[in-house]
């Protein structure tokens, strides 16, 4: 115990801050469950964004509306709203919530992913988390983190730790 508080919190909190963490502190894993990995790999097969506000002056502010394909142990498609602020050289820090339709290993349904990141020198670094009660069908239960780097490519690889109840 550090304090009054478990190491066992105490160390995921720190590793939260340490990694960047989610816009909101993931569920815990339960310990009673299995954590796996699903690696998969994402097309983005559509792409709109425009302006927030037609201003001159950095920030721009824009939404995108996006839309992936995914292959492997995620097969299905997405819908993906992101929020991005750039500064003057280009760069971009952005947020945006996924909903992800399709199978995971077999199991049929959708969930709903958290998304924070970064665009810079080419290449997008982004973390997630499933949206605690967001899945659906057998995915129901869904609790899971993950990460990717992307870059200019025609698919990126992208990977979830998860357990499912």
């Amino acid at each position: 115990m550090v304090g009054h508080v478990p190491v066992s919190s105490w160390t995921r909190g720190l590793s939260l801050l340490l990694l960047g963490g989610c816009l909101t502190e993931p569920t815990p894993m339960q310990s009673h469950a299995m954590t796996m990995r699903a690696n998969a790999s994402f097309k983005i097969e559509s792409w709109d964004e425009k302006p927030l506000a037609d201003v001159a002056e950095n920030p721009k502010v824009t939404h995108a509306l996006v839309t992936k394909s995914f292959a492997g142990d995620l097969e299905g498609r997405s819908t993906l709203e992101y929020v991005l602020a750039y500064d003057a050289d280009g760069a971009a820090t952005y947020v945006g919530m996924e909903r992800i339709e399709g199978t995971l290993r077999g199991r049929a349904g959708s969930f709903v992913l958290e998304l924070r990141g970064t665009f810079g020198k080419g290449k997008a670094e982004t973390t997630w988390s499933v949206v605690p009660g967001s899945g659906t069908g057998e995915l129901a239960g869904l609790r899971g983190r993950g990460a990717a780097t992307a870059v200019h490519a025609e698919r990126n690889p992208w990977v979830l730790e998860y357990e499912l109840d």
